[in-house]
């Protein structure tokens, strides 16, 4: 870990606090669904954050790649609205089978061998199609935060010149204390306390397999694993894909009990600790993952008290530092993504279908705007 810098433990931060504040109320709003309570709901906090933290410090260690793993965000929502009438118990059950098919599919090596059949400027497309929302997102806030944007900005800009890797977190900071002394950040009291892990016993129901398990793990695979492999493939990793399909379905079978309902491979924290603002050398951005990991189970073991400190900040400011810290990757990506000319119209349509939003069964649109990239790519080779 002597190669351990700043820039890593920024990037590491930045990526959680992406990730827990762009979701973590669709998960509350899971596990109220199932009658949770405050105790059982930390327990979901406390196994997410471990099994998150865990698995991406595992894989990043072992193969030397920023590898990040999340909850399904897609499969969260989904679960809001299948599990009503679902017993807790069920519901661990489908989420243990989830996880089970997860593992056979890397144990049987079948989406690595999918996963190699996509153009690297189909995944670039499709890598900017999820990013281009954080980068709109710094110019929708700074209609309602004009002061603290335009200053993040500014900072941004001027920083890019001189502060290299260490740009990001000055930004960071600067937001911080624009917060400050203009009284943006809410004063609620915050309690700190430790999580527990709270056990429920699975059950199973032909009912639940049909309503939650199949759907979740569809969901899981097309909406996060896909574009996590993509953000990988786009900057330059050959993954493990089918490793990390074995860690992050085991983990989820393990943790499920407590509230682990399901891991994957991460698209957007993985881009922010991929950038090259991070690091110059790519063999070793590995350990902003790392830093992620560590930041994760920190959170994981105060559970829903830590997350209630990410909502006193302004959106404005996590939504900004988001968007800034993966302006220079979606800029990349979407170079990329037209470098080859007989490959760009597909790219673009990739890209547009991303970006438009559209969701078909539950599943979002990075999944059909990469279908529908590799079907222009196939009808272009017949004609």
């Amino acid at each position: 870990m002597s190669s351990l810098k700043f820039s890593h433990l920024s990037a590491g931060f930045i990526a959680v606090l992406v990730g827990f504040t762009s979701s973590v109320a669709i998960i509350f709003q899971a596990a109220e669904s199932l009658g949770a309570n405050q105790a059982q709901l930390n327990s979901w906090m406390l196994a997410l954050g471990i099994g998150m933290g865990a698995s991406s410090i595992i894989l990043s260690l072992k193969f030397r790649m920023p590898i990040i793993t999340a909850w399904s965000t897609p499969g969260a929502a989904l679960l809001v609205t299948s599990l009503e009438g679902v017993s807790m118990s069920d519901a661990i059950g489908s989420f243990m089978l989830s996880g089970a098919l997860i593992l056979l599919f890397g144990i049987a090596g079948w989406f690595e061998k999918v996963q190699r059949l996509i153009p690297s400027t189909v995944a670039n497309a499709m890598l900017a199609g999820i990013l281009l929302q954080f980068g709109l997102s710094i110019f929708h806030s700074i209609q309602n935060q004009t002061l603290l944007v335009s200053i993040m900005l500014a900072s941004y800009l001027v920083g890019k010149r001189y502060l290299g890797n260490f740009n990001i977190p000055s930004v960071f900071a600067i937001g911080i204390i624009t917060c400050l002394l203009t009284g943006m950040f809410n004063t609620q009291p915050i309690i700190i306390t430790f999580a527990s892990p709270v056990w429920t016993q699975p059950s199973i129901s032909l009912t639940t397999i049909i309503s939650v398990a199949i759907p979740l793990f569809i969901v899981t695979m097309t909406s996060q694993n896909l574009p996590g492999a993509a953000t990988l493939k786009a900057a330059g990793y050959q993954a493990p894909l089918s490793a990390s399909l074995k860690v992050t379905g085991l983990c989820t079978m393990l943790l499920a009990p407590f509230g682990g309902f399901s891991f994957n491979l991460a698209a957007i924290t993985a881009a922010i600790c991929c950038a090259r603002d991070v690091d110059e050398n790519p063999n070793t951005r590995y350990l902003a993952a790392i830093a992620t990991g560590g930041f994760y189970i920190v959170i994981g073991l105060f559970g829903a008290t830590v997350v209630s400190l990410f909502f006193i900040a302004p959106k404005a400011l996590v939504s900004s530092i988001a968007g800034l810290a993966l302006l220079t990757t979606l800029a990349n990506s979407l170079k990329a993504s037209l470098s080859d000319d007989y490959e760009k119209e597909a790219a673009l349509i990739t890209f547009l279908v991303t970006v438009s939003g559209i969701s078909f069964f539950s599943i979002g649109s990075a999944f059909w705007g990469l279908l529908m990239g590799m079907c222009t790519l196939a009808i272009s080779k017949k004609t």
